[in-house]
């Protein structure tokens, strides 16, 4: 008999990982032992949440029903709880296998079911996408000066629709993106600044 995923490779619920709201409200969620995989913090999302619900250029009707992105997926937290709150369908796109069976004991503990697709692959060399998403969330390891890349190409392989927010999470110290993408809202949260822009 295959041991649960979490078993498998001694995943257990990460202190302050859990969905914030909607259908999945307060459902744990676990994270791959060690450093490799660095989840947003609850603080973190729950910002990020409230300014794409309440901001003059974003709104529920953003999320509710939006067709979603999750690169460097790692736990799934942000493309879950965007499921959550009402999107559609989301994608994630992660290449750690540690952070890939986390995340997909993530979305089987939430019975996403079809409206989650994992993508094992690096958001830095995407495959083509089926079809681009309305909301991006893009969460690159601090300093290792990812997020320009993938940005360039996620773009090129057709994940980011016209008018799409792409929501960006930076280290302290990394620079923003060098992108044709128009800046909305930065903040910053403990060590982790929210970028969000506009396509």
């Amino acid at each position: 008999m295959t041991p649960p995923a979490r078993a498998r490779m001694g995943a257990a619920p990460a202190p302050g990982l859990r969905v914030i709201a909607g259908r999945w409200k307060g459902r744990r969620l676990i994270a791959p032992p060690g450093a490799a995989t660095r989840p947003t913090s609850e603080r973190a999302r729950q910002a990020l949440f409230d300014m794409l619900w309440h901001a003059p250029w974003a709104g529920r009707g953003r999320i509710e029903g939006a067709e979603v992105l999750d690169a460097f997926a790692g736990t799934g937290a942000l493309g879950l709880e965007a499921l959550s709150r009402g999107a559609a369908r989301a994608s994630f796109l992660e290449s750690d296998r540690a952070a890939l069976a986390a995340l997909r004991a993530n979305i089987a503990a939430c019975a996403a079911g079809e409206a989650a697709r994992v993508i094992p692959a690096d958001a830095t060399r995407p495959p083509r996408a089926a079809s681009p998403a309305s909301l991006v969330f893009l969460d690159p390891p601090y300093g290792a000066g990812l997020a320009g890349p993938a940005l360039a190409a996620l773009e090129a392989a057709g994940w980011i629709a016209p008018g799409a927010l792409v929501c960006l999470e930076l280290g302290p110290r990394d620079a923003p993106p060098e992108t044709r993408l128009a800046p909305l809202a930065e903040r910053a949260h403990g060590k982790a600044r929210l970028l969000v822009l506009g396509a």
